[in-house]
C-alpha cells in the first residue's frame, strides 16, 4: 500500500523534480507532486532520516513513487536503460519502493555530489574518482546512511536507492494514488 511521506513530521525536504522542468525531460511531468512510498519503504526512509540527523544532515527527496505514465515520459526523453528503466519492464519507482535523494546540511543546502540529480553521465556512477574528493565523501556518506537503513543502491546513479528484491512488489497503477500528470 502506498502511503504519503510526511516531510514535516520526518524532517525530510521533499522537492519532487518531476513537478518542475529541472529533470532530464526538461519539463514538468507531475502537476501536483505527492511523495508516496510503499509502507516498507517509508519506514526505511524514516530510519535513514534518523541516521542523517545523528550526524547533522537531512535528506532531500527528488522522487519516490512514479506512475507508469510518468515512466513512459521519462523513457521518451531518455531511452537509455542505464538511467531510465524501460517502462515495459517496470521500475522500482513504479512499484513505490525507490527514492531519488541527496543530503543537505542543517541549513538545507545540498551537499556537493559531483553531478546534479538526473545527470546522464558516467560521473553519476558510484565510486567515481574523477569528481572532487568532497563529493566522493558526500556520496559515501549518503551510501552509508541508506545501506545502514536497509536500502540497496543502484551503481549507475548516486541518488537512486531501492528496497532489496524490489520486484516482489507489484507495479502500482492506481491512478487515485498517483501524482497527476500534466
Amino acid at each position: 500500500m502506498l502511503v504519503p511521506v510526511d516531510a514535516e513530521l520526518n524532517g525530510i525536504i521533499v522537492s519532487l523534480a518531476y513537478g518542475t522542468p529541472d529533470n532530464l525531460s526538461g519539463r514538468p511531468i507531475y502537476r501536483n507532486p505527492i511523495c508516496l512510498l510503499q509502507t516498507d519503504a517509508a519506514e526505511k526512509l524514516l530510519r535513514a532520516t534518523g541516521l542523517a540527523r545523528a550526524i547533522g544532515l537531512r535528506l532531500k527527496v527528488f522522487d519516490a513513487y512514479r506512475p507508469p505514465e510518468a515512466q513512459w515520459r521519462l523513457w521518451e526523453a531518455c531511452p537509455d536503460p542505464t538511467f531510465v528503466a524501460d517502462p515495459r519492464r517496470g521500475s522500482p519507482h513504479s512499484r513505490g519502493v525507490a527514492v531519488d535523494l541527496t543530503l543537505v546540511d542543517g541549513s538545507g543546502r545540498p551537499l556537493d555530489m559531483g553531478t546534479g540529480f538526473d545527470a546522464t553521465v558516467d560521473q553519476s556512477h558510484h565510486g567515481r574518482t574523477d569528481i572532487p574528493p568532497e563529493a566522493q565523501r558526500n556520496r559515501f556518506t549518503l551510501l552509508g546512511i541508506m545501506t545502514a537503513a536497509g536500502w540497496d543502491n543502484y551503481s549507475k546513479e548516486w541518488w537512486h536507492y531501492q528496497l532489496f528484491d524490489a520486484r516482489r512488489y507489484p507495479l502500482v497503477a492506481d491512478g487515485a494514488m498517483a501524482p497527476p500528470l500534466l
